[in-house]
């Protein structure tokens, strides 16, 4: 929060919340406002600039309140003469622009999810469209970067409000993606997260097929590019050469982010996910059959309407059945214009909260298990930062922030890496969700 007025002109912090996807968008309008002349930071804690731009998330009633928090705290800062102008934009902007205008007028202008020109237009700037692709002001660490490769979904999932603010499927066409991740590498990206709202849809409406694995073999050749991972892979009608174009090429990671939601066929037909548990059990099989090293992340939805202890059993038993690497629970969010929305919403949060707990009791066990396996073994390891007495990273099975981390400890000698830099690490010790170890020199 600022407390004081700068002279500092034509500076403009960034503001970002949610997902990975408004990460990139956040990057774009950084990277649009620096070639208009302003000077652009993300998320500053130095009280210097005067224009904030809040890119919001609109996705369930936590991330709604989180934003409009922000947005308060801002527009009192506007009133207090601290910043000069405030604007707003992003998924929440987009799906309740009409409501935030009359609550908080304070905002100078908010704006959709795709008008960005218009808040550029707002800011004073020009849309520079030789500029599209192009991100040399990142706000992750240089070495690696969100990749966009499509906006917006086609699917109809009955708890997701996403498509009301993000619109159809739009598949980025290959040539632009190589193009972007070649000057993500020469500005120093070795990883790139290939995001969308839905991976395996990728190229049907641009290819008239899903060209995802087209897409990665060709991303597998740009030079120093040297991990590739894959982020949101909707489970129906997966595309099994995507797991043929990993077993070609090594800088493809063996890491596959691939939401499922549940796994009881009650609540796969209630949530609209257009796959049986049958199916789900068989997809996770083959998967681990065509990949063995693969390492599955997946996230779970409880609390849906009419989901009952038999449900919630159907979903431990295949969390411990498929044994997943990396597990993530979200509780039902009852979102207005869903078609889940005209369903009541009778499970209290006590009882949400309840559920998401047993499940994640259940995968913790699986974590520690699956991390005790890793002891002893060398993993190659990319070093994101160093926190206190550690050199913290990751193993190619990890993504930034919501994966395991691989700590190392700074204050041996023999363990100095530099950020940025890979390294091969044996793994001593563990927790349930991280890994301790030491690097190996010749």
């Amino acid at each position: 929060m600022k407390t004081k007025k700068t002279a500092k002109q034509n500076k403009v912090d960034v503001i970002t919340l949610g997902c990975s996807k408004n990460l990139v968008d956040s990057e774009v309008l950084m990277n649009q406002l620096n070639a208009n002349g302003f000077e652009v930071t993300h998320e500053s804690e130095k009280d210097n600039a005067n224009i904030v731009v809040i890119n919001t998330c609109g996705f369930i009633d936590l991330a709604k309140q989180e934003s409009i928090d922000t947005i308060l705290q801002y527009a009192d800062a506007k009133q207090q003469g601290i910043i000069d102008k405030l604007f707003v934009t992003g998924c929440l902007s987009h799906r309740y622009k009409q409501d935030l205008e009359q609550e908080i007028p304070e905002v100078d202008g908010y704006f959709g999810t795709l008008e960005l020109p218009f808040l550029l237009e707002a800011l004073g700037a020009d849309y520079k469209h030789d500029l599209i692709g192009e991100r040399s002001l990142l706000t992750t660490p240089q070495h690696y970067a969100y990749l966009k490769i499509s906006e917006g979904c086609n699917r109809t999932c009955a708890f997701c409000a996403i498509p009301l603010m993000r619109g159809k499927h739009v598949s980025k066409p290959i040539d632009k993606i190589i193009a972007e991740a070649q000057h993500l590498v020469k500005n120093g990206v070795k990883e790139v997260m290939l995001i969308a709202q839905e991976l395996t849809y990728y190229g049907l409406d641009v290819y008239r097929k899903r060209a995802l694995a087209d897409l990665l073999r060709e991303l597998a050749q740009v030079p120093q590019l040297e991990w590739i991972r894959l982020h949101y892979a909707y489970p129906y009608d997966f595309p099994l050469d995507v797991l043929d174009a990993m077993n070609e090429h090594a800088n493809i990671c063996n890491y596959l982010d691939m939401p499922l939601q549940h796994a009881s066929d009650n609540m796969l037909k209630a949530m609209r996910r257009q796959i049986t548990q049958q199916q789900t059990y068989d997809l996770v099989d083959t998967i681990r059959k065509k990949v063995p090293n693969m390492a599955l992340r997946t996230t779970m939805l409880v609390g849906f309407p009419g989901e009952t202890e038999q449900d919630i059993e159907a979903l431990a038993d295949f969390v411990r059945y498929a044994r997943f690497d990396r597990l993530g629970i979200f509780q039902y969010s009852h979102e207005e214009n869903t078609s889940a929305h005209i369903l009541p919403d009778t499970i209290p949060a006590e009882e949400k909260q309840a559920r998401a707990n047993y499940i994640m009791h259940i995968q913790q066990e699986i974590s520690n298990q699956l991390n005790q396996q890793k002891v002893g073994n060398i993993y190659k390891v990319l070093f994101d930062r160093k926190e206190g007495q550690y050199f913290v990273g990751r193993t190619e099975y990890d993504s930034p922030e919501v994966d395991n981390e691989v700590m190392v400890d700074a204050r041996k000698a023999k363990n100095y890496v530099r950020i940025g830099d890979f390294a091969p690490v044996r793994i001593t010790d563990c927790s349930d969700f991280d890994l301790y170890g030491e690097v190996v020199r010749p």
